[in-house]
């Protein structure tokens, strides 16, 4: 389940924490979490929010969380325990701040929420200095669209070629990229539907990836 870790040396986040987050923390090595942004509710974007009870024992402090109300609302019902007014030991600690469509900073960061459509439930995206992420979409607006122009690296979801009621498939996913015109865009929120990695590869226009497990670059 698609996941992205942002490290500025100083300050370490994720967007989302699905049922893989902890097997994702481990592979990567990741001995520091600050913050989660949160896209949308669904579980394959939430599952794995119980794990960070690892980084509180760590660092013996809260992780910030950041979402909108709606989202907060599911999180407290998945995970009453945390939220409890007698909370249970070794609980996970969080601390929710409400975002909405305002830029906020994170670690030094500005954080510009974009708002997307993923069938009729409204999501975020996030565009963080040059690097800009939407997943769990198939619609953006044409003003939001222009909140991301200018970034350098655009990662978006398809889900696979064929239409789909709640996902970008592969041709709608490039022609927003095209529109956005970073100097990199990358596919995430790949199913198996949508073929084998190295032929789907083959067949994509310049400057337009397929992420994959681990990826990783450097932003400015």
């Amino acid at each position: 389940r698609s996941s992205l870790l942002i490290q500025t040396g100083r300050f370490d986040f994720v967007i989302d924490a699905g049922p893989d987050f902890r097997q994702q923390m481990l592979r990567e090595n990741v001995q520091n979490l600050d913050a989660i942004l949160l896209t949308h509710e669904h579980k394959d974007h939430i599952a794995g929010i119980d794990d960070v009870r690892a980084f509180n024992y760590k660092s013996r402090k809260a992780i910030d969380l950041f979402c909108e109300e709606s989202v907060q609302m599911a999180v407290r019902r998945e995970y009453p325990y945390v939220f409890a007014e007698k909370r249970y030991p070794g609980a996970p600690m969080l601390n929710l701040h409400t975002v909405d469509e305002s830029p906020f900073m994170l670690g030094g960061l500005e954080v510009v929420p974009v708002r997307a459509s993923h069938f009729w439930l409204p999501v975020f995206g996030f565009r963080i200095s040059d690097l800009a992420y939407i997943t769990d979409a198939n619609y953006i607006s044409p003003e939001n669209i222009e909140k991301l122009k200018g970034v350098k690296y655009f990662i978006l979801n398809a889900l696979r070629k064929e239409k789909h009621i709640s996902h970008y498939n592969l041709d709608e996913a490039i022609e927003v990229i095209r529109e956005v015109n970073p100097l990199h865009g990358f596919i995430t929120h790949i199913s198996h539907q949508m073929g084998f990695h190295n032929d789907v590869s083959e067949s994509l226009p310049p400057g337009i990836s397929l992420a994959y497990d681990g990826l990783g670059f450097e932003c400015e």
